[in-house]
């Protein structure tokens, strides 16, 4: 998403470091190190085993100038350290759920098909959103359906999966959503978006520790960027983008990192874009530049 907007921000005339802390199913690495300097290294990191093996094999092709590693981009300044680079010019996020993850049954991200309730971008550790949703407190689950999911009907839903899981576990994404279905009025069922849409994302962001996890990635992010270079982050919902952006303003007045916001307003997908992905409509990408210790490149 955003292709052509990232590889104006981290596209540079010589060879640079890029440090992808999302790089997923290497869609944006593949652009970058197509029309980068040849000399241009690639790092890459996701906490998602599947799609790091993918990108393996897509990267391939441009050999030693990619590095890619299993990890969460909370721990980006370790893996660099581990490679022994202290400073990269480019540092790309792109937070939220990938395609493949989302068309995945056995994810259990979406309530398009029915699978596991699981949501782990990590399935090797951690609760599942299953685990969450049998076991925690009434109004724990109500507060973190309305905090992380911005869900009105909070405590109906809440209720309602209490209710059910005093009968039986709740394991699948399809009875999950027919549990929010019933517990919402029928003129919210019928909106326009999925009534299960919110809750979904709110198990998701709490399984993946994925708000509490941004602030602190960015401001590493900030104290690795050579004089210069760039931090690109796509953000998917108002909450990410909400830290994204008071994130960045604070590192451009000085908090810890000299930055300039080089986008006073978030850039959005063009009306081509999203007529050919729906899923990029609610992308914003914010872009910051390393400002202290040099020219900007």
């Amino acid at each position: 998403m955003l292709g052509s907007e990232i590889i104006s921000w981290l596209v540079f005339q010589r060879p640079v470091t890029i440090l992808d802390c999302t790089v997923g199913y290497g869609g944006h690495a593949e652009m970058l190190l197509e029309r980068s300097d040849p000399g241009t290294k690639l790092i890459g990191l996701d906490q998602d085993s599947q799609a790091v093996a993918f990108s393996q094999e897509r990267l391939v092709r441009f050999g030693k100038r990619v590095v890619l590693r299993k990890g969460n981009y909370r721990d980006l300044k370790h893996h660099l350290a581990d490679m022994g680079i202290s400073k990269v010019e480019g540092v790309l996020f792109d937070f939220g759920v990938s395609s493949p993850q989302l068309d995945d049954p056995g994810r259990g991200f979406s309530f398009q098909q029915d699978g596991p309730l699981d949501m782990r971008m990590d399935q090797t550790t951690g609760l599942t959103a299953a685990a969450l949703v049998n076991s925690v407190r009434e109004d724990e689950l109500a507060d973190i359906i309305f905090h992380h999911g911005e869900e009105r009907y909070s405590r109906r839903i809440a209720r309602a999966i209490v209710r059910e899981r005093e009968h039986r576990p709740i394991e699948t994404t399809g009875a999950l959503a027919s549990v929010i279905a019933g517990a919402v009025p029928s003129a919210y069922r019928h909106g326009r978006i999925h009534c299960a849409t919110r809750t979904f994302q709110a198990l998701r962001i709490a399984v993946n520790h994925e708000l509490e996890s941004l602030e602190p990635a960015l401001r590493d992010a900030a104290s690795v960027l050579a004089p210069g270079g760039r931090i690109c982050a796509i953000s998917f919902h108002s909450l990410e983008d909400r830290i994204v952006k008071h994130t960045l303003r604070s590192l451009a007045r000085g908090d810890g990192a000299c930055l300039s916001l080089l986008t006073k307003k978030p850039l959005l997908p063009s009306a081509q874009e999203c007529r050919m992905n729906p899923r990029a409509r609610s992308a914003k990408l914010r872009v910051a530049e390393r400002v202290s210790g040099g020219m900007a490149l």
